[in-house]
């Protein structure tokens, strides 16, 4: 994207990097060359300003729950694993989240006597009690 004005830093740079702008990820000195292009470039202020009404809905509606700590190591590992240029396993970090989660039930099910769909005991205990009536 290009306002179509000359700029020092181009639009389409600014916003490739708005995130870490708005996180305050950004070393400070490229802060301040981000500032001078949003003081001087209105669509770019428009984005930032909607982005950053976004992060504030979001964090109002969503930043009380809180991060499985499981979660949270496996994505900071692979951030981890991005910033030091290694290969990311194409699992996306919350689906293997979430088929843990699965396997963790299952299991709780089973030393708990539950099948699936929570119910208890085995087919043979229902063909016995089946048998004794």
């Amino acid at each position: 994207m290009s306002c179509g004005e000359p700029h020092e830093k181009d639009c389409s740079e600014v916003l490739d990097h708005l995130y870490e702008y708005l996180d305050r990820e950004m070393p400070a000195g490229e802060c301040a060359d981000f500032q001078v292009h949003l003081d001087e470039c209105s669509p770019c202020l428009e984005k930032y300003g909607l982005e950053q009404a976004v992060k504030k809905l979001v964090k109002r509606c969503c930043g009380h729950d809180d991060v499985p700590s499981d979660l949270r190591s496996k994505v900071m590992g692979r951030i981890d694993l991005i910033r030091a240029g290694e290969t990311v396993p194409e699992v996306s970090v919350l689906e293997q989240a979430k088929k843990e989660q699965a396997q963790r039930e299952q299991a709780a099910a089973s030393e708990e006597g539950t099948g699936p769909g929570g119910v208890t005991g085995s087919t043979d205990a229902r063909s016995r009690t089946a048998r004794a009536e």
